[in-house]
């Protein structure tokens, strides 16, 4: 494996000069230099990417090559024009790294867009203060950010996305997948496996597809912030949710069989499922069995509703 630097190229003239720059966050007064590179890999070929104070995004197209481009920016044009981008590369891996200066006094950061050839395997993605958007890709991988929002789309493979004030949203993910943020809500859509999500002060949705081979829980714990799950047919893993001051609706298919234990306060429990009584069932605690009993259904919250609906 060989370590270079990635060679700064002017792709617009009127960004190249020194002067100052608008970026995705709002932040000016900052030089910046753009850049542009390209590397064989092929499909199958390993990716991470490290950056700071910029967003990534990751695209997959038809070519067995990789092509970088973005934005380096700094405190001066020099600054901006002598940040290092750190490239090591193999014969069937790639990592991109921006360098952080010693000097930590101004605004230093980079923005890349990468486009990848498709079911390339990606390690690792981490930035800070911007945003992740990755699309056509596969894992198993790892998402980090802070104050930006993830967007993962078509992906084939395990997620592990994190991020501080912002929102994750999954859609099209073929794999079982961790999210955690705070002050952001999470969003999972046709999501082929099991999944965790840990948010604060929003909400979760989770939309599953055909349930998937996986013996991992259905796990979403929040705070202040409402709950809205639908199940698939044959749903047959467990699910725990657990908010407080916030609603938590459950869509379930007509032939869901499952076992429920709900618990609110000072609000009450509905279900459009005819439930056996197994313990106990008031108007904020239900202890029953759906159909012929099977997956755990443990959902509880405070000073909000419980709804189990049928779809």
């Amino acid at each position: 494996m060989r370590a270079t630097l990635l060679a700064p190229v002017l792709v617009t003239a009127l960004l190249g000069t020194a002067g100052c720059y608008i970026d995705d966050f709002g932040s000016f007064g900052r030089y910046s230099k753009d850049f542009h590179e390209s590397y064989p890999l092929k499909a199958g070929g390993r990716l991470s990417i490290e950056t700071f104070n910029g967003s990534v995004e990751v695209s997959a197209w038809d070519q067995d090559s990789v092509d970088v481009s973005g934005t380096k920016y700094g405190p001066t044009q020099q600054a901006a024009n002598d940040l290092k981008i750190q490239t090591d590369t193999g014969p069937d891996s790639l990592s991109i790294r921006a360098v952080r200066p010693s000097e930590r006094r101004g605004s230093w950061g980079a923005r890349l867009a990468v486009k990848v050839p498709r079911r390339t395997m990606i390690d690792l993605i981490q930035t800070s203060n911007g945003p992740i958007h990755v699309t056509g890709c596969s894992g198993p991988a790892r998402f980090r950010s802070s104050n930006g929002e993830i967007r993962i789309e078509a992906f084939e493979g395990s997620v592990e996305a994190q991020t501080s004030n912002g929102q994750v949203e999954l859609t099209d993910v073929r794999g079982d997948a961790v999210a955690r943020t705070s002050n952001g809500r999470i969003h999972a859509d046709n999501l082929r496996g099991a999944l965790q999500a840990h948010t604060s002060n929003s909400g979760i949705t989770a939309n599953l597809a055909a349930a998937a081979a996986t013996d991992r829980p259905l796990r979403l714990e929040t705070s202040n912030g409402g709950v809205d799950v639908t199940l698939p047919d044959k749903f047959d893993n467990d699910v725990r949710v657990s908010t407080s001051n916030a609603p938590i609706t459950l869509h379930m298919p007509p032939g869901m069989n499952a076992r429920v234990e709900a618990r609110t306060n000072n609000a009450g429990i509905s279900s459009d499922f005819e439930v056996r009584v197994q313990g106990e069932i008031t108007k904020n605690h239900m202890d029953g069995i759906i159909g012929n009993g099977g997956p755990l259904l443990d959902l509880s919250t405070s000073n909000a509703g419980i709804r189990l609906v049928k779809m």
